[in-house]
């Protein structure tokens, strides 16, 4: 017997899971997808990278690097460095890892649903996205500069953006 074909299909079906933005027009929506799974292995590398540190007199390694590029160590980098080299040492390693990985495993689930046009990678996408606007608005009215205007207006078109997909998305599921 013939299924109907008004009757919908399972929920577990290959066919049960219906885009609403075209597969010509998911540019967008992949480019995003690409963009934080690769702020996923930025995070990553910089991990594995703090992680080699921790092996090292981080302190002495920070003193070669101002010699090396010039810098003074009591102006604002010099002295920002330093501080941070004498942090790392101290620092409670299970915590970082953790913190770190949880990181990545949210971009990458990001990443992977918004490849594939999941609703669910669309609003952690837009959660994400919008966590940042308070700090990067606090940041810019604390130092404003073109680049940090230019970091909010990205990130709040990009929300804008994910937050309007899901409205399509919930529009099309409505009869």
């Amino acid at each position: 017997m013939m299924p109907s074909p008004a009757r919908s299909a399972p929920t577990n079906s290959p066919t049960a899971h219906r885009s609403i933005v075209p597969p010509n027009k998911r540019g967008a929506l992949h480019l995003i997808a690409a963009y934080e799974a690769l702020k996923g292995l930025a995070a990553l590398a910089a991990l594995l990278g703090v992680l080699d540190l921790m092996h090292h007199d981080v302190r002495h390694l920070a003193m070669e690097l101002i010699g090396r590029f010039g810098l003074d160590p009591h102006a604002r980098v010099g002295s920002m460095l330093l501080h941070y080299a004498e942090l790392l040492p101290a620092a409670h390693v299970p915590t970082i890892v953790a913190l770190a990985l949880a990181y990545v495993s949210v971009r990458w689930a990001e990443a992977w649903g918004l490849w594939n046009d999941r609703a669910w990678g669309e609003v952690l996408g837009a959660a994400s996205g919008a966590l940042y606007v308070p700090f990067e608005l606090q940041h810019l009215l604390a130092k404003p500069s073109w680049i940090g205007a230019a970091v909010l207006l990205s990130n709040l078109l990009l929300v804008a953006y994910l937050v309007w997909v899901l409205q399509r998305r919930r529009r099309a599921k409505t009869p």
